[in-house]
Parts: structure tokens; sequence; C-alpha cells
């Protein structure tokens, strides 16, 4: 592994906000594949994408066999598969963009419980100013985003940070061969929760006339949202620090607004922008603060003592 270096190049620039650009999109490319296939099914088919063929050629990662599987759960479970069924029609694919990015304290407050560490005082700051984003979301709820669906946004918001905590458990391993292997216990799980709660006839007629649209959505989803996206954001994590490329993450739900106003006609109305602000500013103060307050602190005078 290359030793991460402090200066970004400008073209690792661009390349980081590629990678936020395609995962912003992804919002509008999953409510294109709901449009003609079930949300667990949808889900199933996006990991087994992913999954096969890529596991003939991408190693499995030198982690334990229940991390992948915790792994996979949180991720394909928990964050995609509730994510997926909050999206059929309980909430609008730019809000979600910008709900789901609350993973942040969710993982902070996780890896608090678990070393004891308690949050910092601009951490409850930066979570107080994210909460009065989400409850200008709640006052606002209506048909095209309900409380449900900020509920069920904010559920697979969790299961994101019960991933980043298994990440964090075996730091230093290759992110593509994660998410790739631990694929193998997504799909499971989903194609089963699909007969439960899609049910046959959905999944039938699903894959009966799903379009080129929908089986385009699936593939966006393996190649360019996980294979493309994760291989190359995981190979900046190696060679710069975390902090330094972190807050591109930022320009996830900026990407996910634009993309669904721009191709689906999503107004975004006044609140919307204002939760946007603020949700983001409590993200950016979470992530930046303490690079900030060591720039701003003062430093000692040079000592002009006579020897």
């Amino acid at each position: 592994m290359i030793a991460p270096t402090e200066t970004v190049p400008l073209r690792h620039v661009l390349l980081a906000a590629a990678i936020m650009a395609v995962w912003g999109t992804n919002f509008v490319v999953i409510h294109i594949g709901l449009q003609e296939l079930p949300p667990l099914l949808f889900a199933a088919l996006r990991f087994a994408a992913a999954l096969f063929p890529a596991i003939l050629f991408i190693k499995r990662p030198d982690v334990p066999w229940r991390n992948l599987a915790a792994y996979g759960l949180f991720i394909g479970v928990a964050q995609f598969g509730i994510m997926f069924i909050a999206m059929n029609g309980q909430i609008t694919p730019a809000l979600a963009s910008l709900v789901v990015q609350t993973q942040v304290f969710f993982t902070m407050a996780l890896a608090a419980w678990q070393t004891g560490e308690r949050p910092r005082p601009f951490q409850y700051a930066a979570l107080l100013i994210t909460v009065i984003g989400l409850g200008v979301i709640m006052l606002h709820t209506d048909a095209s985003t309900t409380p449900l669906g900020l509920a069920l946004v904010l559920v697979a918001a969790l299961g994101w940070s019960g991933g980043n905590i298994v990440i964090r458990s075996t730091p230093g391993a290759d992110m593509l061969g994660y998410v790739v292997w631990a694929s193998l216990f997504s799909v499971p799980p989903l194609i089963a929760m699909s007969f439960v709660f899609d049910g046959w006839p959905a999944i039938r007629d699903g894959l009966a006339n799903a379009d080129a649209a929908a089986w385009g959505a699936v593939v966006y989803q393996a190649v360019a949202n996980t294979l493309f996206g994760y291989a190359l954001w995981g190979w900046l994590l190696s060679r710069y620090p975390v902090a330094s490329i972190a807050p591109m993450s930022l320009l996830v739900p900026v990407f996910g607004l634009a993309a669904s106003a721009f191709w689906l006609g999503e107004p975004l109305q006044p609140w919307k922008l204002e939760a946007t602000a603020l949700i983001l500013a409590g993200l950016l103060i979470n992530l930046t603060w303490p690079k900030i307050a060591a720039r701003l602190r003062p430093r000692p005078e040079p000592c002009t003592c006579s020897q």
C-alpha cells in the first residue's frame, strides 16, 4: 500500500468528484428501476450482478467470513433493502440521497459505544444542526415524502453505519473485494424477503415486464455504483488521509438533488434547500472542524530568549 500523502492533486480531486456524481445520480437510477421491479427483488438483483462474474476474478479479502457476512447483511439488507422499500413511493430520490448521509452520526455513535469514547462538543453541535434539518423535512412531509419513508431511510443509514463499523474492524482490507464477496451474504436473504414481502406475483410480473431501463438500472447499480465507485474510492483512501478526501462525500446529496430535479422534475422548494443546507452544514462541521480548529489555533511565538 502506498503511504498516504496530504496534498491531493487536481486530477484526483476530479476523480473523487466523479465518484460522488455516480453515487449521487444513483438515487435517480434507483427510482427508474423501481418503476418496474419490486424493491427487494431489485436489491437482490443489484447484489447478484455485483457478485457474479466479479467473484471469479477478485480475490477474497483476508478477513474472517463472519465479517463478510456481517457486512453483507448490514449493507445489502439493512441499508439497500430498506432504502429501496422507502424509495418505492415513500420518499423522493433527492431527499433519500440527503437523509441517508446521517450514517456519519450513527457511525460516530456506534464507535463511541464500542470504545467508550465520549463525543466531543463540536460533534454534538453538528448533530443538533443536522437534527434541525431533519425536523424541517418532517414538517413538510406529504404524499411524496412520508414520515414512514423518512424513518426507513434513517434505518438504512443505521445499516450503513453498521457496515462502516465492520470495515473499521479490518483496516487495510481491499474494499472492492469486501463488497463483492460480502454480496454472497446479501443475495439469499434479499431473495427470501422478496418472496415474503414483495410476493411471487410481483416478482413474476416484475421480471416479465422489466424493460431496458430497468435492467440498465440493475447494471448501473452493480458496475458503476459498486465496482467502479468502491474500487476507485478505496484506491483514493489508500493514497490520501481520510480527512483530506472524506469531505468530498458531501457532494453525494448535491448531485442527488440536482439529478432528481433535472431528470425527474423534482421541485426544490425553499424548505428543501433549507433542510439541505442545515444537514450538509452539520455533516461538514463533523468532518472538518478538528482540522479547521487546528488551523485557527494561535501558534506559540518562537522563543527569543538570550541564552
